[in-house]
């Protein structure tokens, strides 16, 4: 237990610092970042606590859907948005094109690193997350189209409203998959490292 809580919290204090990388990098938010920085222009809070607070109206929406959070929901609703903040607070503005570029490369590659320590542990799915497997099993509809209505509706709607949607919410949107599902093979191998005595004969 203490070391799928470490992994739980050290996984959500990583993708509230990736997300906070992408936002500083200027070059295009995460979809739902799209979205907080967006109303954050309109509401005088932190990009932060606005994550926050639409995590916690998500979970309102997760009644409907007859789903139940667990301690990660919780946890993911109540700290991704203070890890948002702090990293914005305290990581300094790139000054130079290849610090953009760095900033949001490392936003996208430790945000996989992060959602596979936030999955392993299964304490439950985040209020986004959720949300999307309610949809599904509510409407029947395939993950893809559901998860890919979700984001589009929420890009658009934080674009009209003022957020950064640029190259890198593109590429964050096509590379998360494969950065993910790399980073969650990579833990099975030191998870269940191969038996170097093992043989390959039959």
């Amino acid at each position: 237990m203490p070391v799928r809580l470490v992994a739980l919290y050290a996984g959500l204090a990583g993708f509230g610092f990736s997300s906070g990388l992408l936002i500083l990098s200027t070059l295009g938010n995460t979809p739902w970042d799209v979205l907080h920085q967006g109303l954050a222009l309109h509401i005088p809070l932190s990009i932060g606590t606005i994550a926050v607070g639409l995590s916690l109206l998500l979970l309102l929406l997760w009644i409907p859907l007859r789903q139940r959070p667990g301690l990660g929901t919780l946890s993911n609703a109540l700290l991704v948005g203070p890890f948002i903040d702090l990293t914005l607070r305290f990581v300094p503005e790139p000054d130079a094109l290849w610090l953009q570029l760095a900033y949001m490369a490392a936003g996208i590659v430790i945000n996989g690193a992060a959602t596979v320590l936030y999955i392993i542990p299964a304490f439950g799915p985040g209020p986004r997350d959720g949300l999307m497997t309610g949809l599904v099993e509510r409407t029947g509809r395939p993950v893809l189209l559901v998860r890919s209505c979700i984001e589009v509706l929420v890009m658009a709607a934080g674009w009209l409203l003022g957020g950064r949607l640029f190259i890198g919410t593109l590429l964050y949107a096509f590379g998360i998959g494969p950065v993910t599902q790399a980073m969650l093979r990579l833990a099975a191998r030191v998870l269940h490292p191969p038996d170097p005595f093992a043989s390959d004969d039959t």
